[in-house]
Formats: structure tokens, sequence, C-alpha cells
């Protein structure tokens, strides 16, 4: 077996291989009443083949913008887009041969049969008849539609006009997938049917970038986060990796007496890694911290000495809502982006 000869030692190792997904310095700036609004502010992301790319944000943030230059639906300001090597701008004919898309509204035909639907939509890849007949029953029997499948849409629940609509993002079989809020409004059951078909694809080798306010949903799927505020990533890992930013756990107290509040905020932020956390009832307190035990036995014991008196307390894990809390300030709820919201709007009418 041949082995290839180490590096000089000074000089740089081979540069890694750009994402099948990329994008550098994307800009994307939206006229409104009050204003200009910058929904992309230099976005940059990279997606490795056969990987999943969560962009985790609040509205507002960037993510439905994010999605739509990168699917050849609007036009950056300034910025690179490549989709396996080929440019988005220049190239976009190239690039939709080879992606599919599902919005965060379900993009179907009421009027027509689940079939119907999916043929037309293999029709449009300008697949012939019999492929897309055929693609149309596969893509059914996946999303286990089988039993609705020659039934008007417009009888359809919530779930299956999802599952629907993701099967149409599927028809001309793409390498790479983009989902933007594909679980939004679904019950928990159909949520976690709907997570076993993205797992599915991926094992397949599809490369994914989803969107996503669920940070349950960006735990479950995705092998890389980003966090996205304003229009640019502002952390980027694992799961993992994002949690342990802010501390391997968190102490969390609850107070018997309301007035002990202040003191107590003092005793955790000693030992606390962040600023501590109160809840709107004014007794619950909570801190991250490096160490969960240690801290823990340290807490307490400082208020013991201040005769501070609890109803509980305990340690846990961070999860991804404490570090999008301490990241962005805000929960995922928040004001639409102007595009989305003009969707949003559109869908309504």
């Amino acid at each position: 077996m041949s082995t290839s000869p180490n590096p000089s030692p000074g000089l740089p190792g081979p540069a890694p291989a750009p994402g099948l997904i990329q994008a550098e310095g994307v800009r994307k700036v939206y006229n409104s009443k009050s204003g200009p609004v910058r929904a992309l502010d230099g976005l940059d992301i990279s997606v490795p083949e056969g990987t999943v790319m969560a962009l985790l944000g609040p509205n507002g943030a960037g993510k439905t913008t994010a999605v739509k230059v990168l699917t050849t639906l609007i036009r950056p300001d300034a910025g690179t887009l490549t989709i396996d090597g080929m440019n988005v701008l220049t190239a976009p004919k190239d690039v939709r041969r080879i992606i599919g898309v599902s919005g965060q509204y379900a993009a179907v035909d009421e009027n027509l049969t689940g079939q119907e639907n999916l043929r037309m939509v293999g029709r449009l890849y300008h697949l012939p008849g019999r492929q897309a007949r055929a693609r149309a029953a596969e893509l059914i029997d996946m999303f286990e539609l089988t039993d609705a499948g020659n039934r008007p849409v417009k009888g359809y629940s919530g779930g299956m006009r999802r599952r629907l609509d993701l099967a149409g993002a599927l028809v001309n079989s793409p390498r790479v997938l983009f989902l933007d809020e594909p679980t939004t409004g679904l019950d928990p059951r159909s949520r976690l049917a709907l997570w076993d078909v993205i797992k599915d694809l991926v094992a397949a080798g599809t490369t994914l970038l989803l969107t996503t306010q669920y940070l349950e949903e960006a735990d479950q799927l995705a092998d890389t986060v980003a966090v996205i505020d304003h229009g640019a990533v502002i952390a980027e890992g694992t799961s993992d990796q994002l949690k342990s930013r802010i501390g391997g756990h968190s102490v969390a107290v609850a107070l018997v007496d309301g007035n002990d509040a202040e003191t107590a905020r003092g005793i955790l932020a000693r030992y606390g890694s962040g600023t501590p956390h109160t809840a709107d009832d004014g007794r619950s307190l909570e801190v991250a911290v490096q160490n969960g035990p240690a801290s823990l036995q340290l807490i307490l014991a400082d208020l013991q000495a201040e005769h501070i008196d609890l109803h509980d307390a305990g340690i846990r894990r961070p999860t991804l809502d404490d570090v999008f809390l301490q990241l962005t300030g805000r929960p995922t709820e928040a004001d639409p982006e102007p595009e989305a919201a003009q969707d949003k709007e559109g869908a309504r009418r």
C-alpha cells in the first residue's frame, strides 16, 4: 500500500474541500415603509456532501431569505453562492436540476389528488408521462399516503399536506434538499413521522439544509447547527459544541420568598459562567456553570449561610434553547423577515 508523503514542516496543509452547498458574504436588503431592512448581512455557510445543516434562528433572522437565494428564487445584492460547484447566479437552470425545495407553506393544488399533484410536478421537470406516474406512485407509498393518493388534497390533514409537499420536492430525486421549517404547525406524531422520512433521505446520501425554530428538531436531525441572527451566522458547530459554550450544566433554584431574589442572584453569579436568569415569577433563578455538582454544593452552602429558604434546587444539562437565548437574547419567535411576511400574506389570500 502506497503512502503519501507528509507535508513539509511549516507549510500549510491542503485546503478543506468546499461544501456541496456554499455561501460566502451573501447580502440582501429589502425596502420597507420604515426604511431598508438587511435580511442577509454577510451570510457564510458551508454544508459538506451527505450532511445536514440546520439554520436556527427567530423569525426575522434571515433563514427564509437564505433558502430563497440558494434555490434561485431571489437574487442577492452581493456574495457568492454555489451548489455542487455550480454558480447559483450564473447557472440557475443547472442548479435547479439537482435540488429540491419545500417551503413553509405546502405548495399543493387542493383540487387535484395527491397522485395528480406529484405527476404534475414530474411533468414540470420534463419527466415522460410513464416515468412521472411511476415516480408519483413511488413517493405516495414512501410517504404513507397510499389510501389518500386518489383523493383531492382539500380533504387532507395538515400533516398529510406537509408530507405531500415534501414528496413533491423529491420528484426529481435531488442530490440537495432545502426544507424551510418543514414541520411547523404539525402535531407531535406527524412531526416524528416526518423526521423519520428526513433521516432516511439523509442516510441514502441526500445533502440537506433545513431551517427551523424547533430546537429539538435541530438536535434530532442536524450534523451541524448554524445560529443565524440579523442575517448572519453568529455561532456554528455540533449541538454538543454549541451547548458547551455556555457551560456543562445549569444550576436552578426556586426560592420560598421572592424578596431573597437579589441576594440569591448575586450568589448564583458568583459561581456561574454567565448572567443568572430570573423567571417571571421572580422566585426561580438559573445560571450556567462549568461543574454542576460542585457548583450546586457551593451555591447551596452560600444560600444557607444567608438563611435563604428553597422550595427546590438542582442541576441540568444545557439545551439548544439555552444556547439560543444566550446568543441572541430573544426566543425563536420574533418579527417575520420581510420576504417571509409577504409569503404569509399571500398564503392567506
